[in-house]
């Protein structure tokens, strides 16, 4: 009886001198009521990019600054969210710089932000994420010309003394990201996917209230796409110049080529030979013309692989080229008020 109480008493002073160790619970991720695999939650995760080095240009002129409120918090591995239901990791503390990658989740996204009386275009990439993360319905046509004629009365009510720039055209310049866009400005993205010449053109309207200093319109390859004549997309976009200048008399419309493709329908000397009418017409429309094609194409005159997703739309390469190109007329511009 002794012998077992010594080795009881030896037992207890151990647990208090020694304490037992205990395994950590096994990590739990979920996103969005998910599990994700391992690959594709670090596909999720997006590391900073460096794109090739940018060429020093001449600073722009003075320009009021749009600076927005602190927006809601990025959503992060390592953090709770009690409105997604996204349960943390002690460990990995990594934010997800997620943004919207299909029509759907952009279309919804920016919805949410006109909600709170906000356009998208001036708000981090990843803003009202919990709103857009699972969007899968397609809008029609009609639903984003309802949600861009939104976004432009919400920008003309709102505007005050900020500077405005706009952005017309199709998918390409629905895609332009936001966080590219030149900051001494308010910015109003009215790219539709698909959108043809006429389809701008019949729902310019939707802007006229908006008092923008600078307008970048690009348009005329689904002209291309759906068979129609040089003719027609000429005819379309000097109606679209000029009736842009007739409802925005203090604005600079700066005119962009068509880009180049790697489409077999669409032959790039053909796009060259529209791009010489539409540099003519702007300046007989006082536009001015914008030459970004020679940034685009290869030696052989289409659109480089390096730079697209499919032959027609850009990649987030294509989108810095872009951009780069847009500093360099802004400078250009800016230095040159008058054509």
């Amino acid at each position: 009886m002794t012998d077992f109480l010594l080795l009881a008493t030896d037992l207890l002073t151990k647990q208090i001198s020694e304490p037992a160790q205990i395994e950590p619970a096994p990590e739990v991720y979920e996103l969005n009521n998910a599990a994700p695999s391992r690959e594709s939650m670090l596909a999720s995760i997006a590391a900073p990019s460096e794109g090739p080095p940018e060429p020093m240009l001449p600073p722009l002129r003075e320009a009021s600054r749009y600076l927005p409120p602190m927006p809601e918090e990025s959503p992060k591995l390592g953090s709770s969210n009690s409105s997604s239901g996204q349960i943390s990791n002690p460990i990995l503390h990594l934010r997800i710089a997620a943004k919207p990658v299909s029509g759907p989740q952009l279309y919804r996204q920016r919805l949410a932000a006109l909600g709170v009386g906000r356009v998208y275009t001036n708000l981090p990439a990843y803003s009202f994420w919990s709103h857009w993360t699972r969007a899968t319905e397609q809008p029609s046509y009609q639903d984003w010309k309802s949600l861009l004629a939104r976004e432009a009365r919400a920008i003309a009510l709102g505007q005050g003394s900020n500077k405005l720039g706009v952005l017309l055209g199709d998918s390409i310049s629905m895609w332009f990201p936001s966080e590219g866009l030149p900051k001494d400005r308010l910015w109003l993205n009215q790219g539709i996917s698909g959108d043809t010449t006429a389809g701008i053109l019949a729902r310019l309207g939707a802007i006229s209230q908006t008092r923008p200093d600078i307008i970048y319109v690009m348009a005329g390859v689904n002209d291309l796409r759906r068979g129609k004549s040089d003719r027609h997309v000429l005819t379309n976009l000097r109606s679209i110049m000029r009736q842009l200048r007739q409802q925005h008399p203090q604005a600079r419309i700066a005119v962009q080529s068509i880009l180049p493709t790697r489409l077999a329908s669409i032959p790039n000397s053909r796009v060259r030979n529209l791009n010489q009418q539409i540099a003519a017409i702007a300046g007989q429309e006082g536009a001015f013309y914008l030459d970004i094609h020679s940034w685009f194409a290869n030696p052989e005159g289409q659109l480089r692989q390096d730079l697209t997703t499919d032959g027609l739309h850009l990649n987030p390469q294509g989108y810095s080229v872009w951009r780069w190109a847009l500093m360099r007329a802004e400078s250009w511009m800016a230095l040159n008020p008058t054509i």
